[in-house]
């Protein structure tokens, strides 16, 4: 009888609980588009509207968007044959290659070391965090002088060779971005399980056994989310770029058209856009825009591909 009288009450309260989610669920249903036809509104006039205008008036001429002529794919390929373009796209492809692997190897090793449960964690994990905290032209102009600084005792500027305004864009942005790597890579750490560690130790494996077999793989998800984090941050880089060299030093090359063009020979795809499109003048300003499109094309094929790649290695907890 007990078993009985049981079942009755599960079933009332299975029943109960089904009635009440249907009877919230009819006013959310007809209170649905009160909520989300903002959101809509707010996204297209946002962000749908202006990217298909921008879309368009890349095969443009125009000063301005009222007067917008069409001319077809003249902008893209003003913009395939202008060397600083080219020159931009090789140079930010090697800064973002060389900003990949140093970032996450330091942020990866110093979140490993401050999950050994050494003294003053806390204090570590706050101090390498803060620099992302910073603005990037803020950060741009201190790093400047920081430079010009120990390059003077060798009678040079971060100005004067490529080089040097390579590399000088490699430690800022590892300074900024290794922090914020850092506390990803930190809570991957801490969210693998307890007696895999364990049970690796029980096996006899030393700490670089259970660092490659083990941790890494678990740590997979947030070596994912912070390639893809650095990977696309450096591809967008603007605000250092042109607060630390705005792509100097020059050189001049000659265009396939036989004209004479200055090339900045530490400008990124970001900032090479920006001069095109407000520094050439108003009949520039649709190469700047197809410049815009390529940029965005290349940055989003180029992410979907890192992310692929990178899940496809990732191991289930």
């Amino acid at each position: 009888m007990a078993d009985v009288t049981k079942k009755k009450k599960k079933k009332k309260q299975d029943y109960s609980a089904t009635v009440n989610s249907k009877l919230m669920r009819k006013p959310l249903k007809r209170a649905f588009p009160i909520f989300i036809l903002p959101m809509v509104c707010a996204f297209a006039i946002g962000f749908v509207w202006p990217f298909c205008q921008g879309i368009y008036l890349s095969f443009c001429e125009f000063k301005t968007t009222s007067d917008a002529k069409f001319i077809g794919f003249s902008n893209y390929l003003k913009a395939f044959k202008d060397p600083g373009f080219l020159h931009a796209f090789w140079y930010t492809a090697l800064y973002a290659v060389v900003s990949l692997v140093l970032i996450n190897v330091l942020a990866f090793t110093a979140a490993y070391v401050l999950t050994q449960n050494i003294k003053g964690t806390n204090i570590f994990r706050t101090v390498f965090f803060m620099p992302n905290l910073i603005g990037g032209i803020v950060l741009g102009y201190i790093w400047s002088m920081i430079f010009d600084g120990i390059l003077s005792k060798f009678n040079t500027s971060i100005l004067l060779e490529t080089k040097y305004g390579f590399w000088g864009l490699i430690i800022l942005m590892c300074w900024q971005q290794v922090g914020y790597m850092m506390i990803i890579y930190i809570a991957g750490l801490q969210a693998i399980p307890g007696d895999m560690m364990e049970a690796a130790d029980i096996d006899g494996a030393n700490k670089w056994q259970t660092l490659w077999k083990v941790t890494i793989p678990n740590v997979m998800p947030s070596i994912t989310i912070c390639m893809f984090l650095t990977l696309t941050n450096s591809f967008k880089l603007f605000d250092q770029n042109l607060a630390l060299t705005d792509g100097r030093p020059f050189v001049t090359e000659v265009t396939p058209d036989g004209l004479l063009r200055t090339v900045k020979t530490t400008e990124m795809l970001a900032l090479n856009i920006y001069n095109t499109f407000y520094g050439e003048g108003s009949f520039a300003r649709g190469t700047g825009q197809a410049k815009a499109v390529i940029f965005f094309i290349l940055v989003a094929v180029i992410s979907i591909l890192q992310l692929r790649s990178s899940k496809s290695k990732e191991v289930q907890q």
